[in-house]
């Protein structure tokens, strides 16, 4: 499984995003333009995720984006976990909105 930092992942123009974090987490700091869906209903919703492109997969810290890359990468996806999360997107400096406020 590949993974990148986030201030890689943000240079890369046009990148797709997937959040697999809880509504909850995601109503409190999110990134804005992610798909947004939930680890425990990736598998029945992974036909909304695009298959001609990288999809780059976010959490809070990096350990359930990491399984959600592994399980996109073995149903064929190009799929790269993005290190650290949030919280490093954040510690990056990294634009992300916080409970309605840029951040």
């Amino acid at each position: 499984m590949r993974s990148m930092s986030p201030a890689d992942v943000h240079a890369v123009d046009g990148a797709v995003i997937l959040d697999v974090r809880e509504p909850r987490e995601h109503e409190r700091a999110h990134i804005e333009g992610t798909i947004d869906i939930p680890l425990g209903e990736l598998v029945s919703r992974i036909d909304e995720l695009p298959r001609d492109i990288t999809v780059y997969v976010l959490c809070h810290v990096g350990g359930r984006s990491a399984q959600a890359a592994q399980y996109l990468e073995a149903q064929g996806f190009d799929a790269v976990n993005i290190d650290g999360g949030i919280v490093e997107w954040h510690r990056a400096g990294l634009p992300w909105t916080l409970a309605g406020s840029e951040g």
